[in-house]
């Protein structure tokens, strides 16, 4: 019988000590909501400091509230990733607040299902933009202080399809796949400055983001389960649970790497392989 980890706090505690992250700060964009949220919870129950960052001032502040009552210290910070003059009025802020920044999720991104020859310029930039100029922003951004500090840890959100085929998705899909080379080429780069930069590739994930716009029916969640080896979507607490490890010091000889969290879906030939096989969550064309 499978165990499905939801309580992310208990799930992580088993696991880490309650001072894996005291000292560190960490910075994650798309901060306020879903996976970015259970990543700062996540962090902060072993003892890191928060800086959420996101588009939304409702939703940052939102998710400050969250981590707030679970006594986490938080900054909650409105920033456009696809903004690099934005970008550095948030990382200088959090420079100015916790006189440092240790840690780096790029976790914003924006997705949506479309046929290749659908999809506009307009869509494609909007993807782009924010997952791949966005997480170079940012990452350049925080290099100049972890370069300081002597240390630091990067850790860029991705996709299994960002190592092959992302049918309907290839706006993202090219995107994810600009920041798997991302990730490797600034870890070979930044690593006599002793940053370490890695990558999460998750599955399928109950997300209150992803949820609703990749996966929004009962039957279309159905059809991708069953073809997971696992047989179900993983949870937040499951991919939370594995940033942790990989932003602090028990990873430290682990850099340029992509870590697929995805319940064996890479094994086999994926929930999004062919066009029939997903056709069925597209929207009828007009």
């Amino acid at each position: 019988m499978q165990v499905v980890p939801r309580r992310l706090s208990f799930f992580v505690m088993i696991f880490f000590s309650d001072s894996l992250l005291a000292g560190k700060v960490a910075l994650i964009t798309g901060g306020g909501t879903g996976l970015g949220l259970a990543m700062a919870r996540a962090f902060g129950a072993v003892g890191a400091k928060l800086v959420i960052a996101s588009r939304s001032s409702e939703h940052v502040e939102e998710g400050a509230e969250t981590l707030r009552a679970a006594g986490i210290e938080i900054l909650p910070l409105v920033c456009d990733v696809r903004d690099p003059d934005q970008v550095e009025t948030m990382v200088g802020t959090a420079v100015g607040h916790f006189g440092r920044v240790d840690v780096l999720v790029n976790n914003a991104a924006g997705n949506f299902l479309v046929r290749a020859e659908d999809l506009s310029p307009g869509g494609w930039k909007a993807v782009t933009r924010i997952v791949l100029d966005g997480s170079w922003f940012c990452s350049q951004a925080v290099y100049r202080c972890m370069k300081e500090q002597g240390a630091g840890n990067i850790l860029n959100i991705l996709a299994t399809y960002a190592t092959g085929a992302g049918t309907l998705t290839v706006h993202s899909a090219a995107a994810k796949a600009g920041v798997l080379a991302l990730t490797r080429t600034l870890a070979v780069e930044w690593a006599d400055a002793g940053i370490r930069v890695n990558a999460i590739a998750p599955g399928p994930v109950d997300t209150q983001g992803a949820g609703s716009r990749l996966w929004a029916s009962d039957e279309a969640r159905a059809s991708i389960a069953e073809k997971l080896p696992m047989g179900r979507f993983g949870t937040e607490a499951e991919i939370a649970v594995v940033a942790t490890f990989l932003v602090s010091d028990a990873a430290s000889y682990v850099t340029g790497t992509m870590l697929p969290v995805d319940g064996g879906l890479t094994l086999g030939k994926g929930h999004l392989a062919s066009i029939e096989a997903v056709e069925h969550l597209l929207r009828p064309r007009d």
